[in-house]
């Protein structure tokens, strides 16, 4: 089962402390083969929106920095629970903000 888990802009300004702690997080990951890919996001972007045939391009994708998606990473669990258990990690080592879980579909 792969899910997408992606954490939210925060306002807090990170440390070396943290660096080093989400490095060999990513490496425990990356060596036990659950990691398949992670990433930053840029906080601009736009908005495509159809309707009725007509396709609306504006800026966003979110009306306000702290709802932007700052980063990602796409793993590969053998149950949503276990998904969950790396989010946990995950935010233990960032602190305070939020995270978005979803299964993905697909090849």
């Amino acid at each position: 089962m792969r899910y997408l888990m992606m954490s939210k802009a925060s306002e807090t300004v990170p440390d070396e402390n943290l660096y080093v702690e989400m490095g060999r997080f990513i490496e425990e990951l990356t060596a036990a083969g659950v990691l398949l890919a992670t990433g930053g996001l840029a906080p601009e972007g736009v908005r495509l929106t159809s309707s009725g045939g007509e396709i609306t391009v504006t800026d966003g994708p979110f009306a306000e920095a702290k709802e932007a998606v700052a980063g990602f990473a796409l793993v590969e669990v053998r149950s949503k629970e276990e998904a969950i258990e790396l989010g946990r990690r995950f935010r233990r080592i960032v602190g305070d903000g939020e995270s978005v879980i979803q299964q993905v579909f697909g090849p």
